[in-house]
């Protein structure tokens, strides 16, 4: 298994990737420790450990790292799956909403790779952050997502360069468009579901979304040892949409 022996924290683990990725790292072998904003987890497994919480706090991040190391004594690998979309106008916008997505989805993974990374053992580990086609190109409507997104690839890219010296690898997953609870909810909620859903779709050079194992699959690479010479990468899993 390629995960045998690996501690891994998987963050906004409670549905769509983050659920995806915490099954993949199960079947392989991984010792889990898995949060989200969820009071509880009903996908978590008996040898799982979930902690609930806001990233956002640095206090309860602390918390965290300090469960992680009373529970497994080192984290090998760390992916940071959380954050929020809003979508409107840039000019109408209220701050406290724009300070909102900046910090769900940029500070608090500052936050974690700060706390976590001082746990990785003297052989080294695996960051895993999961950004968006939106953090490389722009798109009306989601300015602030997108410079959040793109913020998390260039916080990547420097740890990767600072951490090189101790064997830390940190890589990127930008997905596309995907099928998660939260997107086909957003469909559903529109006046035409299915006409929305292939208006979508016709944007997507292979005419699909992905689906969630599409994006662990990804994931799950940058964790094992298969990508043991890769750090400071971005693995775009978009359909070709950031191709053109």
């Amino acid at each position: 298994m390629r995960l045998d022996n690996v501690t891994a924290l998987v963050t906004g683990a409670s549905s769509g990737i983050g659920e995806a990725v915490s099954s993949h790292f199960r079947r392989e072998g991984a010792r889990l420790l898995l949060t989200g904003r969820r009071a509880r987890l009903d996908s978590a497994e008996p040898d799982d450990l979930y902690v609930p919480g806001d990233l956002n706090d640095e206090t309860f991040v602390k918390h965290l790292a300090k469960q992680a190391s009373e529970s497994f004594g080192a984290v090998d690998v760390v992916v940071l799956n959380h954050g929020l979309q809003a979508d409107g106008p840039l000019t109408e916008m209220a701050c406290d909403d724009a300070r909102n997505v900046l910090e769900s989805n940029l500070l608090s993974a500052f936050l974690v790779m700060k706390h976590f990374a001082p746990l990785m053992p003297e052989t080294g580990g695996s960051f895993v952050c999961v950004s968006s086609r939106l953090g490389m190109v722009g798109m009306a409507g989601q300015v602030l997502y997108s410079a959040a997104k793109g913020g998390l690839i260039m916080l990547a890219k420097g740890a990767a360069i600072e951490w090189a010296p101790r064997n830390i690898r940190v890589n990127v997953v930008a997905p596309g468009l995907t099928a998660t609870p939260i997107i086909e909810a957003a469909f559903q909620r529109r006046p035409d579901p299915e006409g929305y859903r292939r208006q979508r779709e016709s944007t997507i050079p292979l005419q699909r979304l992905a689906t969630t194992e599409e994006i662990a699959d990804a994931v799950l690479f940058f964790a094992s040892s298969e990508s043991s010479y890769v750090t400071g990468s971005v693995l775009t899993v978009d359909g070709g949409y950031t191709a053109g």
